[in-house]
Formats: C-alpha cells, sequence, structure tokens
C-alpha cells in the first residue's frame, strides 16, 4: 500500500490555509462535492506540487439492500481519475432505503446510517463492495462509521464483520479512530478490543477528528477539537501497525490555521509515541466470490433498514429491539443536520425567512421525509410553505415564492414579461 504520509480534509473554507501549510503529503476531498471538469484552482495547485489527492464518497450506500447504483459509480470514478488519485473511499453505511425491494417510498437519510453486524448484511456489503470494485480504476477502501444507536441481534463484533469483509472481498479498510471512540461511549464497545480483531495489515488509512459529549451521548461533529481519548486509541493502533497515513478531518467551524497546525502536531506525536515505522504484512487475496444468491438476504436487510429510517424520518414505530431514547436523539440529530445543510445549499432561505427558517424547518421535517438530495428538499421546503399559507408577512412570502419560482422550472426565470405571464399562467392552470 502507497505511504501517504500526514494530511488534512481539504475544504473550501481553508483551502488557502491547507496550501500554506507546510508538512502536509496529501488531502482528501469530499467526492460530491468536486466537479471532475472544474477542478478547484486549490486542489489544481496541490496536485502540481505533487501533493496525493484522494475522492473521499458520501453517498454510495454501499451498505443499502440495494446493489450500487451505476451513475453514482460512474461519478466517483471519473472523480479518481481527474485528481490522479491511488484510491478512493466509501463507508461502511446505509443511506437510504424503500423502493421496489419493499414496494414503499424511497427515503433518503442525509446521513451515515450503521448496518447490522449480521450475516446478512455482511453478504450484501461483501456483494456490493465487489460491484463497486468493477467499476473503479482504483483500489477502494471502505470506512467504519460512529453510531448513535445499535442493531438489536448482532452476531458478530465491530472487528470481526470487518475482518470478514477484508478477507472475503480484498477490500482496503479507511480506520476512524474518532469513530472508534464514539461507540466506546455510545454503544460500550471496547476500541481496543475492536483494534484486536481488525486486519490492521488491511489498513489504507487512519481519520481523526473531534466532536462532544452531551447527556452521555458523543457527537461525532468534526467541528471541535480532536479530545486525548481519541489521539490515545491512535497511539494504541500504531502500537500495532504503521498507518500508512492519517488524516484529520474538520467539516465545519474551522478554526485558525495554527490551531489545525497544533492538532496535526498532536497526531504526529500520538503516531510516532505508538511505535513509529514498522513493515507492514502482506494482505491476502480476496477468497472466491459466493455463489449463492444474496436476494432473499437483500429482501430481508431491505426491510429492516426501511423500518428504522421510516422510525428516524416519518415517524412510523420504533421497530423492536431499538433503544427509543436513542432513536429519539439520532431522530432530532438527522432533523437538525437535514436543516443545516439545506441552509447551505440554499443560503437566501435562512436570510428571506430570518430567526423563523430553522423551527420552520424543524416542523416541516417532522412530515415530510427527504426522498431525493438536499436542493430538492430545499424546493420541497419553499413550498410546503407557500401552500400552507406561510409566512404571514406578505413582503417575506412574495421574496419566498420568487425565489423557488427561479429554482424550481427546468431553466432559470426570463425577465421578459410576457414570457414570465405565460409561464405563471401555466403554473396556476396545473396547480388547478
Amino acid at each position: 500500500m502507497e505511504r501517504l504520509g500526514t494530511g488534512i480534509g481539504w475544504r473550501p473554507e481553508i483551502a488557502d490555509a491547507v496550501e500554506n501549510m507546510s508538512g502536509i503529503d496529501w488531502v482528501e476531498a469530499v467526492a460530491e462535492n468536486v466537479c471532475p471538469g472544474h477542478l478547484p484552482e486549490s486542489l489544481r495547485r496541490l496536485r502540481e506540487r505533487g501533493v496525493t489527492v484522494v475522492p473521499h464518497g458520501v453517498s454510495l450506500g454501499l451498505g443499502g439492500a440495494d446493489r450500487p447504483d451505476a451513475g453514482r459509480l460512474l461519478a466517483l470514478a471519473e472523480r479518481a481519475e481527474a485528481l490522479g488519485s491511488p484510491l478512493v473511499t466509501e463507508h461502511i453505511a446505509f443511506v437510504r432505503a424503500g423502493g421496489p425491494l419493499t414496494a414503499s417510498p424511497r427515503l433518503e437519510a442525509g446521513h451515515l446510517l450503521p448496518v447490522p453486524r449480521t450475516r446478512d448484511a455482511l453478504d450484501v456489503l461483501c456483494e456490493n463492495i465487489r460491484i463497486a470494485q468493477d467499476a473503479l480504476p482504483v483500489p477502494l477502501a471502505v470506512e467504519n462509521i460512529a453510531a448513535l444507536i445499535a442493531w438489536p441481534g448482532e452476531e458478530l463484533t465491530e472487528g470481526q464483520f470487518l475482518y470478514e469483509l477484508a478477507d472475503r472481498t480484498g477490500v482496503r479498510l479507511l480506520i476512524d479512530v474518532a469513530n472508534l471512540h464514539t461507540n466506546h461511549v455510545n454503544r460500550g464497545e471496547d476500541p481496543a478490543e475492536a483494534l484486536a480483531g481488525l486486519p490492521l495489515e488491511a489498513i489504507a488509512y487512519v481519520h481523526v477528528a473531534g466532536g462532544f459529549e452531551r447527556d452521555g451521548v458523543w457527537h461525532d461533529s468534526h467541528a471541535h477539537p480532536v479530545p486525548r481519548p481519541v489521539l490515545d486509541i491512535l497511539t494504541e493502533l500504531a502500537s500495532r501497525v504503521s498507518p500508512p497515513g492519517v488524516l484529520l478531518e474538520r467539516d465545519e467551524n474551522f478554526p485558525e490555521p495554527a490551531e489545525l497546525e497544533g492538532e496535526l502536531a498532536a497526531i504526529r506525536e500520538a503516531v510516532e509515541k505508538g511505535g513509529g515505522a514498522r513493515a507492514d504484512g502482506a494482505w491476502r487475496a480476496a477468497a472466491e466470490p459466493s455463489s449463492v444468491s444474496t436476494e432473499p438476504a437483500r429482501q430481508r436487510v431491505a426491510l429492516a433498514q426501511t423500518a428504522l429510517l421510516s422510525a428516524l424520518v416519518a415517524g412510523t414505530p420504533v421497530p423492536e429491539g431499538f433503544d427509543r431514547v436513542r432513536l429519539g436523539v439520532q431522530a432530532r440529530a438527522l432533523a437538525g443536520k437535514r436543516a443545516d445543510v439545506v441552509a447551505k445549499v440554499a443560503p437566501e432561505l435562512p436570510v428571506i425567512l430570518g430567526a423563523g427558517y430553522r423551527p420552520a424547518f424543524l416542523a416541516y421535517a417532522q412530515g415530510a421525509p427527504m426522498t431525493d438530495g438536499y436542493r430538492r428538499d430545499a424546493l420541497d421546503f419553499a413550498e410546503h410553505l407557500l401552500l400552507g399559507g406561510e409566512p404571514g408577512d406578505a413582503r417575506v412570502r412574495r421574496e419566498l415564492r420568487e425565489w423557488w419560482l427561479e429554482r424550481s422550472g427546468p431553466a432559470p426565470r426570463s425577465r421578459r414579461p410576457g414570457v414570465r405571464l405565460a409561464r405563471a399562467t401555466r403554473r396556476a392552470l396545473l396547480r388547478r
């Protein structure tokens, strides 16, 4: 495996700071935020300096019951080629459920949700990863995720699940030590025990990030400094194997560059404390794919995941065996994240609605699950308010209506009065 060194998550908000940092060997960019034909100039300059760029996907949903979407795989492959990346990464998670397998509406989580550590889920995940590996031009590594909730009836520990996944597919692992800490606080799982069960020689690189604890629940925010327990887990990992790369993740609430460099220095120190460089073992080739059909397993996984996601975003009954309190915490966290992301992709909405934006969106989210991406969600939210006679202020309502009309059609609204009148008339007739 290629040695990556020490890196940081590249984000537009800290692009200049990242370019000016010393000792940055590589960066990771969220794949869905990069356009292959129009790469950000900052990433171009980093590439020209020889800095490795790795695309990190968040929307494939490899742990979902459906097979990976061919269009999403193609998009990820295009980004890897455009960036000249040595590998691409994704998550062991599901992000959507419903659809044909369950004969129910498609639901989007807008978040990475944990897959059950069961034989059914493992069989489905292995086949999905093989499909992805065949479609990608470079090796794939998959990341363990943080979880607020635990599935009932799990059959494997995290270490066992990841070991068998790597053994059966040959996939590399992206180990997030912050997520191991999250699962320790939220699910009582021992990080040392998880590390002991992992195929450490299959590690592609390691994520390190911060979070915060509230009411006994750890939130993996990526918006706070890296805490000492996470650095201690990194040291424990480095005492077992020399990780090919270690990367600091920060997604928002960005501090001054000096603080980020201080966190990078603490990460280097934690790795050195763990034992420094040592020879990695060679990872075995993947076993031959099983010829047994995964369709029955897909059906069972689909039903279970749809029931969980529906309870989280549509208010349906909590599936048997789940912690109702934790599910409530997760549901509120999903709604809050949804409101935050919609505010980012449609920044005009908080400006138009002012202080009323967030409470209005959270009330909307309780009865309107997301069925597509965040941009569609923003339009649906605005339409929901307008159809419900909100907001009450005529000026605010007029601005919201103008915003919605400008973005809801296939093309921007024409400024010509005749065209605008025709479109308004057509909309009125369609509504009737």
